[in-house]
């Protein structure tokens, strides 16, 4: 899959913007704060429905306007389809997909597949529980909507439960109603999870001796529920919910579930999440997301599209010049403030566009 064209109107400080992409690797150069990492978090936001940076989609409405539109043109086996979102101030934002509106946003996943990988993507490994499961999730949301739809019916149970406790009318009759619910929809999640991070954990272990010369070792493990079928990680979370429900009474919210999910990271013996250098916590890192990329390959045949915002100033030259090697197998869109001659020099062929105050000119590499 590729990304042809970017369309953006009143985004961020775009007024007015159209770019066209190479179907290899595209390099956006330019000073800070002039829009390089806008359009990445556009073509972003056109695969997930969300902004990799905020929450608040009115933030990405170019001041002083009251809308806002990205237009995604991208080309898979299938042929051309388009993706346009609509954002304003007043409403929730409008997505349509070759020019038809969609009324729930699980339309929009694997329409445009892509992995974004910044600085401040290290918390993958270095931050809370939270950030490793947002990983997972978006990854098998974008593979899967019926997984999307999943997640949301869990979290929608989830909230259910935890306001009947917070009301202090959670009699044990209720809140069986609720756990039979959230076991059974949660047991599909961990029983999905628990396979995503097994078929990665091949391509990270691989990916990480590409990125390493084989002088360290990857692992990942998942940190749940766990069993050989659905119906045994549910029995499962019943029992623990039901051990602890006396405990979610006192504390007024669900202290159990696969809302606690995490992902182990291990190089050699070492747990890189608490204990790993800042250089093996940022390797881990850009193995997961390249493993990723296999991933995603291995299951749909087409490669995502990977953007890379700014990643080159936070590598040594030696995994520079490895991740650059390794980005020529997809399409790569790929920012940064300067280009060394060391690093232009192996790039092999490239599209080079220079980023300046909102707008974006194609140059010649």
């Amino acid at each position: 899959m590729v990304v042809k064209q970017a369309i953006l109107t009143d985004y961020r400080n775009y007024a007015q913007m159209c770019v066209d992409f190479c179907d290899g690797l595209n390099v956006l150069c330019g000073a800070n704060a002039q829009g390089k990492t806008n359009l990445l978090e556009a073509v972003y936001l056109c695969s997930v429905g969300r902004s990799p940076r905020t929450p608040r989609d009115k933030e990405l409405i170019r001041k002083g306007c009251d809308r806002g539109k990205v237009k995604l043109i991208q080309r898979d086996r299938g042929g051309d389809n388009t993706v346009e979102i609509l954002l304003d101030r007043s409403e929730n934002k409008r997505v349509a997909i070759n020019g038809m509106p969609i009324s729930r946003m699980g339309e929009l996943m694997g329409v445009v597949a892509a992995v974004y990988f910044s600085p401040d993507e290290m918390r993958i490994i270095k931050d809370a529980p939270g950030d490793r499961r947002r990983f997972m999730d978006i990854a098998l949301c974008r593979m899967s909507k019926a997984y999307f739809y999943l997640l949301g019916r869990y979290n929608k149970i989830l909230a259910q439960r935890n306001r009947l406790l917070k009301s202090g009318r959670a009699t044990d009759d209720v809140l069986d109603v609720w756990d039979t619910q959230l076991s059974a929809e949660g047991a599909k999640i961990a029983r999905q999870r628990q396979a995503y991070v097994k078929q990665l954990g091949v391509f990270a272990q691989e990916a990480h001796a590409y990125l390493t010369e084989g002088k360290e070792s990857l692992s990942i493990g998942y940190e749940g529920y766990t069993g050989e079928t659905t119906d045994e990680i549910a029995s499962v979370f019943a029992a623990e919910l039901a051990a602890n429900r006396e405990r979610d009474k006192s504390l007024c919210y669900t202290s159990c579930g696969v809302q606690k999910d995490d992902i182990a990271v291990k190089v050699g013996e070492t747990d890189v999440r608490a204990y790993g250098s800042q250089g093996q916590q940022r390797t881990a890192a850009l193995a997961l997301k390249l493993s990723e990329m296999e991933l995603h390959y291995s299951l749909g045949g087409e490669y995502p599209v990977l953007l890379l915002d700014d990643v080159l100033s936070e590598l040594d030259p030696y995994r520079q010049r490895k991740l650059i090697e390794r980005s020529r197998k997809y399409q790569t869109i790929l920012t940064c403030t300067h280009l060394p001659d060391e690093i232009a020099s192996v790039l092999g062929d490239f599209a080079l566009y220079s980023v300046h105050a909102g707008t974006v000119t194609k140059k010649n590499p």
